[in-house]
């Protein structure tokens, strides 16, 4: 698979949008989070008055608070935030838009996957411009790499809204200087070995229902991610096999594991650690546990198509993560 676009690194005044395309979210946490992206980027986002994405747009301060907090961006029907057809217009408005570099998720939960496929994709390897968020976004970023670009696995609005310094300051960087080297040491080696490739995936759910969709492309030679929460061992065996059954995780040149959180055995004792060696170490490949990502307490940005690097001679494994 040839190499993915790397978007261009943001700098301090550029124009970003933020979207909800998946589950309604806590909207305190939001506006603090919308807040301090505004102090350094301008913010567009659909307020509900008017075109989506064609409103609100500075940089500086507090976006919108007067923004209804039941429509837009703040919509919520049942489980989802808003309508389809609201969600689908808010993401390819903001993919179409010509000033947008980059495209913050507020929250991931539930709902991309019942319209990604109806976007038109080619706008994004047309003006590449950053995707981020983990999640349910796992979904916008699968079909970010079909169209050739790369994406960034990192924290939706929400999170930015809980004012942890070290995760703000890490995304920036991510986002700011993508070509950064970063290195995770001390990660639990499963298989030892050596393998680089590009980094691929997200959490696991979500690859399960691309990939029974038909959306799913794994890149010979990746090094690939996985994290999820919430799911019991025997259906994390059941996604892992029906993947592997259907071709997607042979590609693969190394797994790294990210968080599993709140993955508790059933009356048969089973645990979710049995179940991902099982799975994983037949396939003749590095594994590596332990990388911080996902949903545990520290999610740290990964480029989804930048460069990693997995070496694991010993008990203990390195990761090294780079946009280039």
């Amino acid at each position: 698979m040839p190499s993915l676009i790397l978007p261009p690194a943001l700098r301090p005044g550029d124009t970003v949008a933020v979207i909800a395309p998946s589950s309604p979210f806590e909207h305190v946490l939001a506006r603090v989070g919308l807040g301090w992206l505004a102090q350094r980027y301008r913010v567009l986002f659909d307020t509900g008055v008017g075109p989506p994405l064609a409103g609100d747009s500075r940089r500086g301060g507090e976006p919108s608070l007067s923004a209804p907090s039941s429509r837009g961006l703040f919509a919520r029907t049942g489980y989802l935030a808003g309508s389809d057809a609201r969600r689908m217009d808010e993401l390819a408005r903001a993919l179409s838009h010509p000033d947008v570099r980059a495209i913050f998720a507020a929250r991931g939960g539930y709902g991309a996957n019942r319209f990604v496929h109806r976007i038109d994709w080619s706008v994004l390897a047309e003006r590449p411009r950053w995707i981020v968020g983990f999640s349910d976004v796992t979904a916008l970023h699968v079909e970010a790499a079909r169209a050739g670009v790369a994406s960034l696995h990192g924290a939706h609005v929400t999170a930015l809204g809980r004012g942890d310094a070290r995760a703000r300051a890490a995304l920036l960087r991510a986002l700011e200087d993508p070509l950064g080297e970063r290195r995770f040491d001390g990660l639990t080696t499963l298989r030892a070995g050596a393998a680089e490739g590009p980094l691929f995936g997200g959490n696991l759910a979500l690859l399960h229902a691309c990939a029974a969709a038909g959306r799913l492309r794994v890149p010979e030679g990746c090094v690939l991610l996985l994290e999820d929460v919430t799911e019991r061992p025997y259906r994390i065996d059941r996604m892992l096999a029906t993947l592997e059954v259907g071709g997607h995780l042979t590609p693969a040149a190394a797994v790294v594991l990210g968080d599993f959180e709140q993955c508790p055995s059933g009356p048969d004792g089973v645990t979710v650690d049995e179940v991902l060696r099982d799975r994983l170490l037949p396939l003749g490949v590095p594994v590596v546990a332990g990388l911080p990502i996902g949903h545990g307490l520290r999610n740290e940005p990964a480029i989804l198509g930048g460069r990693a690097r997995v070496l694991s001679l010993g008990p203990e494994a390195v990761v090294t993560l780079a946009g280039a």
